[in-house]
């Protein structure tokens, strides 16, 4: 144990300790797995430290660039002023979306709120989306009964699905979102929400792709989308969270539809026998 302490480094934590069948068997293999989670801790701010410095980087080079070419026209102050203003609110955004997976693992990334009322719920989050962008944006059906979601996660979730679409659409586009309560074969008892678009679509191909951090899918259309990647990965860590799934379907050429599944109380959304309607 001692050789195997020595031996690692900030560099290297692969070393382990063989575990044998003496009294300090067990003491070896708690050293081990708190190698493991050092580990995997100094592998998450890796990650951290080189998304951040992808995303990042094009933004500050062209906040820097542009004061440098600044001249003493008002004129041109006010476009260098409007580029480097949307470049600093793209970083805000950027750093937010980075943060949400780097912490997608704290015991406390998810903080359920008590009965929450799921169609109020609903209507907040449409009146959210809705100011997104100029589309029409429509509710096709709205679910009823309580649930104990963290709501501020959940919003997030659905304002990034909400902002794939608009990236994905144009103006006048429809983009529906949903709720409803349903029977899942997996999950059992659990709360829909989702968000339809008329947009391109997401091939079959790259249905899983897309989670992943800086993932950029191929849009049956051939047009290149703005963004950081991160949004469905955001998404899916908010529906892991709530020990749930997303779901993505929609036809290729005809529209996507994102759906976040989330578990919830088996009484949910049901009526209590002495409230049902007699026969």
């Amino acid at each position: 144990m001692q050789t195997a302490a020595e031996e690692i480094t900030e560099q290297d934590l692969t070393r382990r300790i063989d575990v044998g069948d003496d009294d300090v068997s067990g003491l070896a293999s708690t050293f081990n797995r708190m190698l493991d989670r050092l580990e995997e801790a100094f592998r998450a701010e890796q990650r951290f430290v080189d998304d951040a410095g992808h995303e990042l980087r094009t933004p500050i080079t062209v906040i820097r660039g542009h004061p440098e070419l600044m001249d003493d026209d008002p004129a041109s102050r006010e476009v260098t002023l409007r580029i480097v203003t949307r470049e600093l609110d793209r970083m805000g955004r950027i750093v937010t979306d980075l943060l949400a997976p780097a912490t997608s693992d704290r015991p406390d990334f998810i903080r359920p709120t008590d009965d929450v009322d799921v169609a109020l719920l609903t209507v907040s989050l449409e009146a959210k989306v809705s100011a997104l962008a100029t589309r029409r944006w429509q509710v096709s059906q709205i679910a009823e009964g309580t649930a104990r979601p963290d709501t501020q996660r959940i919003t997030q979730a659905v304002l990034q699905l909400a902002q794939n679409a608009v990236q994905h659409t144009a103006d006048g586009d429809a983009i529906t979102l949903s709720s409803q309560l349903v029977d899942d074969p997996e999950l059992g008892r659990a709360l829909t929400i989702s968000i339809e678009d008329t947009g391109p679509g997401v091939p079959e191909s790259d249905r899983e792709q897309i989670f992943q951090r800086f993932a950029h899918g191929e849009p049956p259309d051939g047009r290149r989308h703005s963004g950081a990647g991160l949004g469905p990965a955001i998404v899916r860590a908010i529906a892991q969270g709530h020990d749930g799934r997303v779901d993505v379907g929609g036809r290729p050429g005809v529209g996507a539809v994102f759906t976040l599944v989330i578990p919830v109380d088996d009484t949910t959304g049901r009526l209590e026998r002495d409230d049902r309607e007699a026969p």
